[in-house]
């Protein structure tokens, strides 16, 4: 009886999933159809308000088909969703007719013979169409009916406001590139019916999945579900190829024409093949998205899973406050507190609230109890309010403390009033109130604050990356990030215990890796190594077994980003897998790369991917999931990674979604039938399935890597070696490779720091690149086939030996960024009537002369973002040259950074001229070496800079004068002879942002003064071969946070006073020390 009922049971499961599925694919191909029918019925709208004459002989069969496909859209469950969107799809050819038939009185090509066949293939279309709608074959109301009452849809929910700030989602990075081919598909001339039919099923295919896919960005995905992702993702990636592959054939078929672009019956006829072979991977594209659509991901509802993580993410519980005997270092977090008081001490009388995010552990309290103490904070609030323990609040105040339970309030009846108490304490004063992890008040105090107008602000610190609804008008967060390498150094030698040995330093980057940039960790570790023998072998062996701890306290963190992570960024993040453990990567590198896959995409035309992937970046490092490694001198950018547990963890999540391919890691378990490499890299691992084939016997057969490398979409080679094996190696394996059909999909070739990789002339064939990376190769020379990488976006040749660029470099039409070695004089080779990219966004490196085409040529390009010239002639030979390129300079209205450099015949400063450039207003970066004709510009430059380098300019007056009313510069760097005077001075107020000052080889400059309270943010100064300067400004030798760097060079008097400084600081430490022992 028991297996009967088990028999029973399992019966009618199995026909539910199998209503379900037939449920899911009904609901999504009936999406399809109204997609479908909506877009044709409002095209005929918009023709017959713009070109009604077109009906004249067609008004009673239009108007009758579209009542009948109106009908149909209501019933839409009635028909048959396939022979539907086949009628509709006709219907669209005859609007499209129609709307041709508008435009020809306006062609002079066409005439009345051809406008009469349009005429009669009209007619025959449509009455086609009418005897099909008859026809149409109808489904059984009662099979739906049956299956409706299945959910059918996930609830969507609203991303918190710190995701907002990206506006990202991934049915738009994964539809978007697909609508944009689709519509330069159909914008062409001559595409056939059936084509424009295919290439439209697919999309709409896709966009009936428009909804599904967002309603999973609220949802937990299984690792089978996000295989389904990268499935999709590969799937749409293909249409997007397919269709750029048959465009840049039919620009080839135009080109070879004899007969010409447009005229002609073997023109035609050769234009039928590639339209015949896209319409063919259309139906195949089409038949994989209709497959995925029907196997659909099932998914758990993030609140559900809250409560039950799993187990590999380890426990979720909050990580409690660790007690530490050190006190905290102002200078770790520095740049935290500086950007905290601006935003505490502005003159709005509001009440506002700065919410401190973070993960647990990264030092929220620590920079909150830093703020709270900082005398700045102490002169501006009268009164100042910390909680403790979530339920008592500490009330401070020039005079007294005060303490206050909170419980009380809980009592029956006492909560009202006790608040309008507290309000009335609080509304009179201007008042910093603390919230630290104290859930009681966390949403009732600003709401009882938030009408008080005497400039009250208040802290919270907060793990999660969402805030109450009600904090969401009147926040300005400030996420907490992983700390630098040099930042973990620092906070690890304040928290050791003892005084590091020489032999250990050798330690210094391990331990900084380890770390991961986590405070709490860093601490953690210094407080056991403070305890252990300072030998390396005892301090390896920590090392070693640090893991277990590092896992534990990053275990949460885990589980939150698994949770609340947008599917588009986890990819994002999958991509850090892709290199080396603990290897840092470039910021510019990894943006290009993103934007290469297609992994991000903008919302709407008033952005670009590259600003959005940059956005990203900063957010994955404002909510600890990216460590910020290395900053520019600016602040910004420069290098990231994955601390080693985040990278573990998302290594496997990576592989368990096929991100990286379908293959087994291991050649003794190689099997032919399922390897399929999605991301080929090498790094030198003998274990690896590649290994061999990129650098075993080169007797392997081409064919046997059809079955691996036909997919591939990227290929990274981390093979660093110092010999001229893996150049030859890697290009062996390329040249095998693409003569066996392999990489025809490549997007990504990534050669960085190969040495001298031996291109093949077959690179050609790799049509559908988008990013060549060469940079530190040392190549000579490029193959002239790179002509032909019409997809091409990033082409980085920097740090290369490169003296003359080929003409066919300016081909590439797509090419967005363009990387040369300034040092090489890479020399730009073309004529006048040149075709250039238009949308270049990056050009550096560029060698200029007297021949090179600036006006008519380079000043065509105006979507420069990012721009690096070296200009070198003969004296008096530029003059024309220089005033064509500051006339370009000013047209660059994106321009962010700017790099000047005029030098001459003997590599020595030129003269430079340029004018005001207070128009480029999104201009922060500014370098500008040679002798300035015009020294009044360097009072003229724009409110946006950020970071200003003058070398060579010979300036007679102080710049300082002109420069300090920058109010966003924070480096400034004064290099050999930019300045030829005797004195400077620096205002007090001058400056507000400066963080960077380097003044090298001023050499006539004697005396250097500072008014008291100037450059109060400067954190790091560096003087070289300033040899006549007498002294340092005695007021920064008592700055605590400023870091002082000078040479033997300098005159002795400053060497002396700086030594002296320091060793007060010494004695005054040892001293501190001696009275805490007491």
């Amino acid at each position: 009886m028991l297996c009967e009922y088990s028999t029973r049971r399992m019966t009618a499961e199995c026909r539910n999933e199998e209503a379900e599925i037939r449920h899911t694919l009904k609901r999504a191909e009936v999406d399809s159809v109204k997609i479908l029918l909506s877009r044709v019925i409002e095209k005929l709208y918009v023709l017959r308000i713009q070109e009604p004459a077109v009906f004249a002989g067609v008004e009673e069969e239009i108007e009758w088909i579209q009542r009948e496909l109106m009908n149909a859209r209501v019933r839409c469950y009635s028909y048959s969703p396939e022979e539907l969107m086949e009628v509709a799809y006709d219907f669209e050819d005859v609007i499209d007719d129609l709307i041709i038939l508008g435009s020809t009185p306006k062609q002079s090509k066409v005439g009345n013979w051809e406008r009469c066949l349009v005429l009669i293939g009209i007619h025959k279309k449509l009455e086609l169409i009418k005897s099909n709608i008859p026809a149409l074959p109808r489904l059984r109301v009662r099979e739906f009916q049956s299956a409706s009452v299945i959910n059918d849809s996930i609830e969507e929910r609203v991303w918190s406001d710190i995701f907002v700030i990206l506006g990202q989602s991934v049915a738009n990075a994964v539809f978007s590139p697909v609508e944009e081919k689709v519509s330069a598909l159909l914008a062409r001339e001559k595409i056939q019916p059936y084509t424009k039919k295919k290439a439209m099923r697919v999309l709409d295919k896709l966009r009936s999945l428009n909804g599904f896919l967002k309603g999973l960005e609220s949802v937990e995905l299984d690792d089978s579900g996000m295989v389904w992702m990268e499935e999709l993702s590969h799937v749409t990636l293909s249409a997007v190829i397919a269709i750029d592959d048959f465009i840049n054939r039919t620009e080839q078929l135009k080109k070879r024409s004899w007969m010409g672009p447009s005229n002609g019956f073997l023109s035609a006829f050769g234009k039928l093949k590639p339209q015949e072979k896209l319409a063919a991977e259309m139906d195949k594209i089409y038949a994989k998205i209709h497959n995925l659509s029907i196997h659909q991901p099932t998914a758990v509802s993030r609140q559900d899973q809250s409560s039950n993580p799993k187990s590999t993410l380890g426990s979720c519980a909050p990580i409690p406050p660790q007690p530490t005997t050190q006190e905290p270092d102002l200078a770790i977090f520095g740049d935290d507190v500086q950007a905290m008081i601006s935003r505490l001490l502005t003159e709005d009388q509001s009440f506002r609230v700065i919410p401190i995010m973070g993960m647990g552990g990264i030092g929220k309290t620590t920079l909150a109890e830093l703020i709270f103490n900082h005398k700045a904070v102490i002169d501006h609030f009268p009164l100042r309010v910390w909680t403790l323990d979530g339920h008592r609040l500490l009330l401070r105040d020039k005079d007294n403390i005060v303490e206050s339970d909170l419980n009380q309030l809980r009592g029956p009846g006492r909560y009202k009033e006790e608040m309008q108490q507290l309000k009335a304490f609080f509304i009179n004063k201007r008042s910093l109130i603390v919230l630290d992890g104290s859930h009681f008040l966390y949403e009732k105090m600003p709401e009882m604050l938030q009408d008080t107008l005497n400039g009250s602000r208040m802290i919270l610190t907060n793990c999660k990356t969402w805030l109450p609804p009600n904090l969401n008008m009147k926040n300005d967060p400030h996420p907490l990030r992983l700390r630098t390498d040099e930042e973990s150094w620092a906070l690890f030698t304040h928290a050791l215990k003892l005084k590091i040995p020489p032999e250990l330093l050798q330690l210094k980057d391990e331990i900084a890796k380890r770390c991961g940039g986590l405070p709490l960790l860093i601490i953690k570790l210094a407080e056991t190594l403070s305890h252990k023998d300072a030998t390396i072998e005892e301090w390896s062996n920590i090392l070693q077994h640090f893991d277990h701890v590092q896992n534990q306290l990053w275990s949460k963190t885990l589980y939150k980003i698994h949770k609340d992570l947008p599917l588009y960024m986890r990819r994002c993040l999958f991509y850090f897998t892709l290199f080396p453990q603990d290897f840092d990567i470039p910021a510019r590198r990894l943006i290009a790369l993103w934007v290469a896959e297609d992994l991000v995409q903008p919302e709407g035309n008033s952005e670009i991917s590259e600003d959005v992937a940059e956005r990203c970046l900063n957010l994955l490092i404002a909510l600890g999931m990216v460590q910020l490694t290395k900053k520019k001198l600016n602040g910004n950018v420069k290098m990231v990674r994955l601390p080693d547990a985040l990278r573990q963890y998302w290594l496997s999540k990576a592989q368990q979604a096929t991100f990286h391919g379908v293959y087994t890691n291991t050649r003794s378990e190689l099997s032919l039938g399922t390897n399929k490499i999605r991301r080929l890299i090498d790094h030198l691992d003998k274990e690896d399935i590649s290994f061999n084939h990129i650098h075993g016997d080169y007797s392997t057969t081409s064919t046997s890597l059809t079955p691996y490398y036909g997919d591939v979409l990227s290929f990274l080679s981390f093979d660093t070696r110092k010999e001229t094996k893996p150049g030859e190696e890697v290009g062996n394996f390329l040249h095998r490779g693409i003569s066996s059909g392999c990489f025809v999909i490549l997007l990504v070739l990534d050669l960085e720091n190969i040495f001298r990789p031996k291109l093949p002339e077959a690179i050609s064939k790799l049509t559908q690149l988008r990013y060549l990376g060469l940079r530190s190769t040392f190549l000579e020379t490029v193959p002239s086939s790179i002509s032909k990488l019409q997809n091409l976006q990033t082409l980085d040749m920097k740090h290369r030996s490169l003296n003359t660029l080929p003409n066919s470099i300016w081909k590439l039409q797509q090419l967005r960024h363009l990387y040369l070695t300034e040092s090489s004089r890479s020399k730009l080779m073309l004529k006048h009537d040149a075709t250039f990219p238009t949308t270049l966004q990056t050009l550096c490196g560029l060698f200029l002369d007297e021949e090179t085409p600036v006006r008519d040529g380079l000043d065509r390009l105006l979507s420069i973002r990012k721009l690096g010239l070296t200009l070198s002639s003969k004296q008096g030979v530029m003059p024309l040259q220089l005033r064509a390129l500051i006339d370009w300079v000013l047209k660059l209205n994106q321009l962010r950074s700017l790099r000047i450099k005029s030098i001459d015949e003997s590599n020595q400063p030129w003269e430079l001229e340029l004018k005001p450039l207070v128009s480029l207003v999104d201009l922060s970066y500014i370098y500008l070496l040679g002798r300035l004709r015009n020294p009044s510009i360097i009072s003229q430059f724009p409110s946006s800079l950020i970071d200003l380098t003058l070398s060579g300019s010979e300036l007679v007056e102080d710049p300082m004068q002109s420069l300090d009313n920058l109010p966003n510069l924070r480096s400034l760097k004064l290099f050999a002879k930019s300045y030829l005077g005797k004195k400077m001075v620096c205002s007090l107020g001058g400056f507000p942002q400066l963080r960077v000052l380097k003044i090298w080889k001023l050499e006539q400059l004697e005396e250097w003064n500072l008014e008291k309270g100037a450059l109060q943010v400067l954190r790091d100064l560096e003087i070289r071969f300033c040899t006549s300067l007498r002294v340092i400004p005695a007021e920064l030798l008592h700055r605590t946070l400023l870091k002082i760097e000078v040479i033997p060079s300098l005159c002795e008097e400053i060497c002396r006073k700086v030594v002296d400084f320091f060793s007060l600081c010494w004695a005054l430490f040892a001293i501190e020390a001696d009275i805490q022992k007491v």
